[in-house]
Order: C-alpha cells, then sequence, then structure tokens
C-alpha cells in the first residue's frame, strides 16, 4: 500500500464523520467535547458510538492491510504521562481540542478556531524546541 493511503483514506473518513455527526445531530465532532460527554452521561448513543468507531479503526485496518498499523513512541512514560494532561487542560482552556477546532472549526471559518489551531501549532513548535534544547 503507498505510504499516503492510509492517512488520505483515515483523513477522508474524519471528514465523513464530523460532517455525519454535524448533520445528523447538529453536533460538531470534538473528541474531548463527546469524552465530556460521556462522561457527564448525556447523549450516551451517539457519543458511544463514535468513540466505539475510532476504537474500531486499527481491527479495520488490519483486515484491510494485514498488519497492525506501524507506531513507534520514544518518549519515556513520565513525559507521555505529563504531555497527555497539559494536552487535557490545554483542551479544556481552549473549549475544545484538534478535532473540534481543526478540523470542523476551521471548515467552518470559525475565527475562534483558527486562533486556537494557532495557538495548538505553536505551542507544539515551542514544546518540541525546548524539548530537543533540553534532551537532544
Amino acid at each position: 500500500m503507498t505510504a499516503y493511503w492510509p492517512s488520505l483514506i483515515g483523513g477522508m473518513l474524519i471528514g465523513l464523520s464530523a460532517s455525519m455527526l454535524l448533520l445528523l445531530n447538529g453536533r460538531v465532532a470534538g473528541i474531548s467535547g463527546i469524552l465530556g460527554r460521556l462522561a457527564q452521561g448525556t447523549q450516551m448513543l451517539p457519543n458511544a458510538a463514535f468513540v466505539i468507531g475510532l476504537m474500531i479503526g486499527p481491527p479495520l485496518y488490519r483486515l484491510g492491510s494485514g498488519a497492525w498499523p506501524s507506531v513507534t513512541i520514544t518518549a519515556s512514560l513520565p513525559v507521555i504521562t505529563i504531555a497527555g494532561l497539559l494536552v487535557g487542560f490545554g483542551s479544556r482552556m481552549g473549549s475544545g481540542c484538534t478535532s473540534g477546532h481543526g478540523v470542523v472549526g476551521l471548515a467552518r471559518l470559525s475565527p475562534r478556531s483558527l486562533a486556537a489551531v494557532a495557538t495548538f501549532l505553536a505551542t507544539g513548535v515551542a514544546t518540541v524546541t525546548l524539548m530537543r534544547l533540553v534532551a537532544p
């Protein structure tokens, strides 16, 4: 399989699922909001279906390609834990995550999403720069 096909197909499926959720349910697809509603116990069925759809992606990929998706993580567990907590904190501060602001918000030409995505990207560049300076 050509290297860009899985990414292209994955992006198309994300766009399709976000469009379907917006058209059929009137909700913006953002995984932090979906997980938040699941934790609160509201709109359980559509939110659970969205999360289950995300979780069965790798097994479906394996069925189609015969191999699991290749994932390489070089960071240590403490760094991954701290990074995850910071992403969660940033998602709550920004009223959404990259999927909500980056995929749906930018497609809707939302100024708030443009500011959020610019902040996400700038923070990512600063974090990578800092990590390479501290632990090259």
